[in-house]
């Protein structure tokens, strides 16, 4: 791999041990995807939750943190995925104290390089979204599908290290979608009906995710009338990442660089139809009508600031079933100003609880669940209901505003 001087100066210790790890890692990473060189990034983006890191995890960057200042700080903006534990408002869903302690050093040791600790899923509607063309290292797939798609910025899945690597060094190995030629479409989709509310798109997201079912497959979609909504948008890609680990796709008309079929290679493709009885199948996968919901969850992605007004405008006047807990999970940064708008308080009153910069299946899912006596969760996400499944939940699929009547009835609606 060709390098830079600034990271050939890296490589050989110039600048301290942190970036000579960092672009040792990068050259591991790209010569496995053969990759020529590395490219310049403008920003990164961390997965950085206690169950992605583990001990080993938090020491490695403890042991950075130890570092004179000079050599340990991040030479680009670099942000954080949703954490395991609220600890702005800390009363614990079943986290035990150990738990809560590893995400108070991986902060510390993180905040000591520099790195801003947003702790969201949904950067790309809160921080500095990127910019068609932009290259950036960005961890979480429903991140890196939303840029690359919607944004038209480019990014492959970076890891933990490798994401804290490009933070370090302010590169990132060129392969993937760094690429022109990986971004052009290989398979193509016609829609027949449009979806409508979030869980319309989380499900269509879905069904061409699970076809298309590869990372290095690119889907591009045709029929869709309307331009979604940026959270329409944020559920369609966010369940296609989770069911077909698809990091971009194309909608003619309406992404960026697909203004034509044409523009994305896609014209001789052969087309594949998503029906009504696909949409439908998908749901029936994820229906319990009748049956009692021990948690309501809105989460995986976080809620924006119009998806907090919309959950507590359905929360009005109307009380929680006294045998289901009802979670939201939303960045710090868009908890203020719901707390400003009396989203919080409407919710709260409710009985739902608001829990900041935390996202459910990574606050260690799976041990609240086993300390609540959660098993049946109902969820307005196709992402979340995907991934629970694997951590001894029974979930089920509804609309936002089905979710709110199930959690007052204490059944699904």
């Amino acid at each position: 791999m060709k390098l830079a001087p600034e990271a050939e100066a890296m490589l050989a210790g110039e600048m301290g041990a942190a970036r000579k790890w960092a672009v040792e890692h990068q050259l591991q990473v790209g010569r496995m995807f053969d990759a020529r060189d590395l490219v310049e990034v403008s920003q990164a983006h961390m997965m950085a939750d206690p169950e992605s890191t583990g001990e080993a995890g938090v020491r490695l960057v403890e042991g950075f943190a130890a570092l004179p200042a000079e050599e340990r700080r991040v030479v680009i903006p670099m942000i954080t995925d949703p954490r395991g534990v609220d600890l702005d408002y800390y009363d614990p869903l079943g986290q035990t104290e150990d738990m809560a302690n590893m995400e108070r050093r991986f902060i510390a040791a993180c905040q000591s390089l520099g790195i801003t600790m947003t702790n969201t899923c949904i950067n790309y509607q809160t921080i500095m979204p990127p910019v068609r063309g932009d290259h950036v290292a960005y961890g979480d797939t429903g991140v890196v599908i939303y840029s690359n798609s919607i944004c038209g910025a480019r990014s492959n899945f970076e890891g933990g290290p490798s994401a804290l690597a490009a933070g370090l060094t302010g590169y990132t190995p060129r392969y993937g979608l760094h690429l022109d030629e990986s971004r052009r479409a290989t398979r193509r989709f016609k829609v027949n009906r449009q979806p409508r509310e979030l869980t319309d798109w989380g499900v269509l997201g879905a069904v061409i995710g699970k076809r298309a079912g590869s990372y290095w497959e690119v889907p591009v979609i045709e029929g869709i009338e309307t331009v979604p909504t940026s959270d329409q948008a944020k559920h369609l890609g966010a369940a296609m990442a989770s069911y077909g680990s698809t990091p971009l796709f194309h909608i003619v008309g309406i992404t960026p660089e697909c203004e034509t079929i044409d523009d994305v290679g896609g014209a001789g493709l052969p087309a594949e139809e998503v029906s009504k009885e696909d949409l439908n199948d998908f749901r029936g996968t994820f229906g319990a009508a009748g049956e009692k919901v021990d948690v309501v969850v809105f989460a995986a992605p976080q809620l924006s600031l119009i998806e907090m007004g919309a959950v507590a405008e359905h929360c009005r006047g109307r009380k929680r079933h006294a045998d289901t807990a009802l979670l939201v999970c939303t960045p710090a940064s868009v908890y203020v100003d719901a707390k400003s708008a009396g989203y919080v308080d409407a919710i709260e009153d409710f009985g739902g609880r608001v829990l900041q910069g935390t996202c459910f299946y990574q606050q260690f899912a799976r041990e609240i669940g086993e300390a609540n006596g959660w098993t049946r969760l109902l969820s307005n996400s196709t992402k979340i209901v995907n991934i629970l499944g694997g951590y001894g939940y029974r979930p089920a699929l509804a609309s936002m505003e089905d979710c709110i009547a199930s959690a007052e009835a204490g059944r699904i609606v």
